[in-house]
């Protein structure tokens, strides 16, 4: 049976075997662990999506006031294990989150994905999102 929930801080770290696969291990355990120890301290929440009691799938909220869309949420590291893609829990992940974020009052979601991440593309199109713009980085 599939369950979704906001992970409860003090279990942070069961996420970063996930979020290590999502990034093809270019970033260590170590980092990762430091990281989202200080994230949680943040406008950070991590919703989890269960399988029985594997995790088998993660979103970051975070959460925000925009100029221009008001109360919004980012949803940040977005990944489910590949055995369970392509099964329609994508869809119902997301349909969670945005009963979770209208419930806490937020009215907009905007989010980045990788350039050369087509599928997630395709799914955040399918979920009627629009491109806005580019995200630019620049590492000091």
């Amino acid at each position: 049976m599939i369950q979704f929930k906001i992970l409860d801080k003090s279990d942070i770290n069961l996420v970063i075997p996930l979020v290590h696969e999502l990034n093809h291990g270019d970033v260590s355990f170590d980092l990762l662990k430091q990281r989202f120890s200080e994230m949680i301290e943040q406008n950070y929440e991590c919703a989890v999506m269960h399988y029985d009691d594997k995790i088998i799938g993660v979103c970051g909220l975070w959460f925000c006031t925009r100029h221009y869309s008001g109360r919004s949420v980012e949803p940040d590291h977005v990944y489910i294990l590949e055995a369970y893609r392509n099964k329609g829990l994508g869809k119902q992940f997301f349909d969670w989150i945005y009963k979770y974020i209208i419930g806490k009052g937020y009215e907009a979601i905007e989010l980045n994905t990788y350039v050369g991440n087509y599928k997630s593309h395709k799914f955040y199109f399918n979920e009627g999102f629009n491109i806005l713009g580019f995200h630019f980085l620049k590492k000091l």
